[in-house]
């Protein structure tokens, strides 16, 4: 960004946050050319951008003054900047209710929100991180992909302590702002509910990758049978590849799987995706060997026979959206926040 307009942003910064009120004084041409060492063409440049623009207003031999803002420019006084959003994709219902979500909030506090779609790629994640920053966002929400190590650009930001909050996932190692559900509880509710009903060979459906919401959902898991002092069979456990669901072999994989293990009589999936591929290699397996499993999905599957662990999207939206403004305005206290989550089994599905 050249110079003078680095320094038409930290006025714009200055009046928006409050530093600067209308009518207040601005640094004069020299002030500025001392503060950041520049030419002193560079600061008239700067000055006189913002005065055609209708930010600023000189009078003459008193300096430079912050524009009072009548009643048609409300709306741009109340614009405090921008906020910058990125997901690995627009697959299921919840990455639709994050954008909706997190739009309105963002909206309602004053900023405008600029969205990236990564498709699930680490190189077009760094590059949205990128493109958001030379935009000059004044903070960045991330739902970072699904891999193992997060993305060395993440790590940057969190170190250098530019305002960022992951949404869905959280660091092990450096602390950070997170806001997710609480997917240890979410898993282990729903495997509970399970071994209530007198199953114990509960196939658990999940990615291979281990990043912290499947950690977190297996740890769910063990929690539900340790709880009962029963043995933990990861044989039953049916983990499947980026590579496999991508390549369109994830229901073949599964049906595969639960032919393998005839004493499975349920299954848990980690999401919704896994459900709807469950669920039709159960379908088919029934067809061909008149076998009957239960499945539980966390997330909502859309599947009206299914059970599952409902997010309360709009609540972690609301978190992380607070945690960032609270960043942006100048605190820095990083914490995990975990919002509780709600199972819904197909017996109150059905009165519904």
């Amino acid at each position: 960004m050249p110079l003078y307009k680095q320094i038409q942003e930290d006025i714009r910064y200055m009046i928006r946050s409050g530093k600067l009120r209308a009518g207040d004084r601005v640094p004069s041409e020299t002030e500025l050319m001392e503060h950041y060492h520049v030419s002193k063409i560079t600061t008239k440049n700067a000055i006189n951008g913002l005065v055609e623009e209708g930010v600023l207003v000189r009078h003459r031999g008193k300096g430079t003054f912050v524009k009072h803002i009548d009643d048609d420019n409300e709306s741009m006084s109340r614009y405090k900047g921008l906020i910058g959003l990125i997901l690995p994709c627009m697959k299921t219902k919840v990455d639709q209710h994050i954008i909706n979500a997190v739009e309105q909030y963002v909206r309602e506090n004053g900023y405008h929100l600029l969205i990236k779609i990564t498709q699930e790629s680490a190189l077009e994640e760094s590059r949205a991180i990128e493109d958001l920053m030379h935009l000059r966002v004044k903070g960045l929400i991330i739902f970072p992909i699904e891999q193992e190590m997060y993305n060395n650009d993440i790590l940057r930001l969190s170190l250098d302590r530019f305002p960022l909050v992951l949404i869905d996932r959280y660091m092990k190692e450096i602390e950070t702002y997170s806001a997710s559900a609480n997917n240890l509880d979410g898993a282990y509710q729903a495997v509970n509910y399970l071994l209530r009903k007198g199953h114990e060979h509960i196939a658990f459906v999940t990615v291979n990758v281990t990043n912290s919401a499947t950690t977190d959902r297996a740890q769910g898991f063990e929690k539900a049978f340790l709880e009962r002092n029963l043995s933990i069979n990861k044989n039953l456990w049916c983990m499947l590849s980026i590579a496999d669901i991508a390549s369109g072999n994830g229901v073949f994989m599964i049906q595969e799987f639960l032919k393998e293990h005839p004493q499975i009589t349920a299954v848990f999936t980690v999401n919704a995706e896994l459900t709807h591929y469950a669920h039709r290699a159960i379908q088919l397996l029934g067809q061909s060997s008149g076998r009957s499993l239960e499945l539980v999905s966390f997330d909502q599957s859309e599947l009206p026979d299914v059970s599952y662990v409902k997010q309360n999207v709009e609540e972690m939206c609301k978190v992380t959206v607070d945690m960032l403004l609270e960043q942006i305005q100048g605190t820095y206290n990083p914490r995990r926040v975990a919002v509780p989550v709600t199972l819904f089994h197909k017996n109150i599905l059905n009165k519904i």
